[in-house]
């Protein structure tokens, strides 16, 4: 019964052109998540997803490069209310983001960010008293932003990279790795990634001089739909062709 069994799917996978399987892994979808976390303040979180293009037209297993495309992650007046009374005059923080086009080589690159965080002082983001616009736009590119105003903000960003980065004595860890935990799968379906990016906001604050800001971006690749389409599809088939080799034998 195995053996019928066992020739039916092959006969079923080979139908589908699954019976031998070719990993193409230029176009590498993905779903995930796109975190900024101000100081000790919880992260404000934006789900996305897209396609990127994983080493070019050639593919492969081997995350060499990854071209990520334009607002895979993007959201506007994202409200984190703060509550605790010890983070007195802030109230709330506002994100406005969004991820423009970049290549990561070998776990590292440029992958700008568009938008600010808004420190929201002195009351709720809906009717604060005051604000302090920090910009993104160094986020995850490198290079340095000034900002001159009642407090004064410089602020200094990196490319993403899949290693450990540092402020100061602080420290977030990126990494890559596949299906078996092995970086020669990473391009592969289920394959995952975790890009990290320093920003380092310091102000004329005396209270608070540095305020060390983090991008996390988590990436999870996933089949193609039309993939998932196929196999669901098989599966069907085999259990219906072993039900009727079943009732005649």
């Amino acid at each position: 019964m195995l053996r019928i069994v066992t020739r039916t799917a092959i006969a079923v996978l080979t139908a589908l052109g699954l019976g031998a399987v070719s990993v193409h892994a230029a176009s590498l979808p993905f779903t995930g998540t796109l975190a900024i976390q101000v100081g000790s303040y919880d992260p404000m979180v934006v789900a996305g997803g897209g396609v990127a293009i994983a080493n070019g037209s050639s593919g492969g297993s081997h995350l060499n490069t990854l071209a990520m495309p334009a607002s895979a992650f993007e959201t506007t007046h994202q409200i984190l209310p703060v509550t605790d009374p010890s983070a007195a005059p802030v109230n709330g923080l506002q994100l406005t983001v969004a991820n423009s086009t970049g290549t990561i080589t070998n776990g590292t690159g440029p992958i700008p960010l568009v938008g600010f965080a808004k420190v929201c002082m002195f009351g709720p983001c809906s009717s604060a008293v005051a604000n302090l616009n920090v910009p993104l736009a160094v986020a995850g590119n490198g290079g340095a932003s000034f900002i001159t105003g009642s407090i004064n903000l410089t602020v200094i960003g990196a490319p993403w990279t899949a290693a450990t980065a540092a402020i100061g004595t602080i420290t977030r860890m990126g990494f890559a790795h596949g299906p078996a935990s092995a970086a020669s799968t990473t391009a592969l379906p289920s394959g995952q990634m975790r890009l990290v990016t320093p920003v380092f906001v310091s102000t004329n604050v005396p209270s608070s001089p540095v305020v060390p800001t983090w991008g996390i971006l988590t990436l999870h690749f996933v089949p193609e739909p039309t993939t998932l389409v196929l196999v669901s599809g098989g599966l069907v088939l085999l259990a219906s062709a072993g039900r009727a080799r079943l009732r005649r034998h």
